[in-house]
């Protein structure tokens, strides 16, 4: 019986993918579950298995097409057998989509890239480091080339998720009154709090207690004093969201990403640390779904894990506003009349003054301000 491979359904904001790389050929045996293509949409790639076992008989679609839900790619015949192979071929490394996409850019073997992931699993990270290494010239008589003085260029398409991100920045800046606000938090109080419980947290949880927890539960306390900056503009109403879903920015392989911590002001500090170690380890592998990264009411982003002193970040549209974290920084400051040293972090709170005002956006600031350099107000709710 021949069966048709098509393009799944996707989500109401993706209406579009484009195929990055067939992993079986025609004539080939597959495997009911086994990955056959990688499609990139502009929030995720998702691997498209196949839905029973058999062989590849035609590939509809080819690498880099464009394709829409519904679409068939391919072809399978579950009642014909793949023809033997003249010779053994080489068994490929296992790769995850990010990983295979930037290979093939590079047209790189990966049967020469040495992993050194879990059971021989090539990273991100090998990769990078197959390409630092200098070419080897084709015979060691052979000279190595003069260097000419030319100056070159690479010109690249830009993926489906760079180039939506671009489009949402655009339209962020065109279509919102976006205006920043700052202030600074002594951490110290939540510092010595972690450091206090860390230990017992772990053993009790099994994840580490991390500062982002602590973000989360303030924000979510500041959101609740102060609605509007959880709500959204939709044409001329706004839309108060009576729910917590809030968007960690990730760094991934294929540019920024911002999974969605759904609900969390029903989230204990554990259940934080875990959903966010666990979608950033998904990131880093391109294993989130679309469902992850839709909605969200308000979003933080910590660019003090880069090193970032300072910096206003951008709103993620429809959302009305975004917290910006930086790099903590010991610094003296005035402490019951007394220059002490203490371990300080600039705030940036970035919102569209559309429904937002000043008024509210400030002490929405400092309401978090407050929260974290007295955390025992997250537990009493004052």
């Amino acid at each position: 019986m021949m069966i048709e491979i098509k393009v799944p359904a996707l989500s109401e904001s993706v209406s579009e993918g484009t195929l990055l790389s067939w992993h079986k050929q025609e004539g080939e045996a597959v495997a009911q579950g086994e990955n056959l293509i990688d499609l990139e949409t502009d929030k995720v790639v998702l691997e498209l298995p196949a839905p029973q076992s058999g062989v590849l008989s035609k590939i509809v679609k080819q690498n880099g097409e464009v394709v829409r839900p519904g679409e068939v790619l391919a072809l399978i015949d579950t009642e014909a057998r793949a023809a033997a192979p003249a010779k053994a071929a080489a068994v490929e490394p296992a790769l995850s989509p990010s990983v295979r996409k930037l290979v093939a850019e590079h047209e790189l073997d990966p049967a020469q890239i040495e992993g050194s992931g879990r059971g021989g699993r090539i990273t991100r990270e090998d990769v990078l480091a197959q390409l630092e290494k200098p070419a080897q010239p084709a015979s060691t008589n052979a000279p190595l080339p003069a260097p000419s003085g030319e100056r070159p260029e690479q010109r690249v398409p830009m993926t489906r998720l760079r180039a939506r991100v671009a489009e949402r920045l655009v339209q962020a800046q065109q279509t919102a009154a976006i205006l920043t606000t700052f202030n600074e938090v002594n951490m110290q109080p939540v510092m010595d709090l972690r450091a206090r419980y860390k230990e017992k947290f772990e053993k009790d949880h099994g994840i580490k207690l991390g500062f982002m927890s602590f973000f989360v539960k303030a924000t979510v306390a500041a959101l609740k004093k102060f609605p509007v900056v959880n709500a959204s503009v939709d044409g001329s109403d706004i839309i108060y969201h009576g729910y917590f879903d809030i968007g960690i920015a990730v760094g991934s392989p294929r540019g920024l990403v911002v999974p969605v911590v759904r609900d969390a002001d029903q989230l204990s500090f554990a259940e934080i640390e875990k959903q966010i170690a666990e979608y950033g380890s998904r990131a880093r592998d391109g294993k989130l779904t679309i469902e992850e990264l839709t909605g969200g009411t308000f979003s933080i982003s910590n660019g003090g894990v880069f090193g970032s002193m300072m910096s206003t970040p951008i709103l993620n549209p429809p959302q009305s506003a975004i917290l910006g974290m930086h790099k903590t920084y010991e610094r003296p400051i005035a402490e019951n009349g007394q220059v002490v040293i203490r371990p300080m972090m600039y705030l940036a709170l970035s919102y569209d003054h559309r429904i937002v005002d000043g008024r509210e956006a400030v002490l929405f600031l400092v309401a978090i301000k407050e929260a974290l350099e007295d955390p025992a107000r997250l537990l009493l709710g004052v």
